[in-house]
């Protein structure tokens, strides 16, 4: 049995980005961190009042935060990404699907995580909770952090999650927006989490679980 999750807005409500964020400013320079909140604060009020797409902006937020980190090293990255998890994700995670997640493991289920955000951060809490992490890799290049290929978004993501499970179909599939819904169609059992507008259409279309 295959379980996949997304993971920002499904799993927790917490920001993988402020998380890394947060790192920053905490170990290496909070002037930085703070410069580069600044820098987004106004995307982020356009994506409030729906002139922005939401998704759109969280992906332009993690491509900029990468290279806050200063003289990066896999041991500083493993370090970020616990930190991201332990004082931004799980603080803010939704017990309500960790617990459904729990019992499919109990019953057996291989866990998957499947997210747009950097893969140290999404295997750093899929350790947490027993799953496999399906994430954006990312690279140490000429000294500064970046990701190893395109993010896993949109359209994509469906497309980039089947291929590494190497399956056409998955048993469960927990997801809160539009762009988790080519990985719910190829679930036996979808379920929209806390879903947007777009999500919640196709679930009542399609009459999908609706958990909330």
């Amino acid at each position: 049995m295959i379980v996949v999750s997304d993971l920002v807005g499904t799993l927790t409500t917490g920001s993988p980005t402020l998380g890394l964020v947060s790192w920053v400013r905490h170990n290496q320079s909070a002037l930085r961190a703070n410069v580069f909140l600044a820098r987004v604060l106004p995307r982020y009020f356009l994506a409030r009042l729906g002139l922005m797409d939401m998704r759109e902006f969280g992906v332009w937020t993690l491509i900029a935060a990468l290279p806050l980190i200063q003289n990066p090293t896999e041991e500083i990255v493993r370090e970020m990404a616990l930190w991201s998890v332990e004082r931004v994700l799980w603080p803010k995670r939704r017990k309500d699907v960790l617990e459904r997640l729990a019992r499919h493991k109990e019953q057996g289920a291989e866990l998957y995580i499947a997210s747009s955000a950097f893969e140290p951060a999404v295997e750093a809490l899929g350790e947490r909770i027993g799953a496999s992490a399906i994430g954006s890799p990312i690279e140490i290049a000429n000294g500064r952090l970046q990701f190893a290929s395109d993010l896993i978004k949109g359209r994509h993501k469906g497309e980039e999650v089947f291929k590494r499970l190497r399956v056409d179909r998955v048993d469960t599939a927990y997801g809160d927006t539009w762009a988790d819904i080519p990985i719910l169609k190829r679930a036996d059992h979808p379920v929209a989490v806390y879903p947007d507008a777009k999500l919640r259409a196709a679930a009542v279309e399609h009459g999908w679980e609706i958990l909330e």
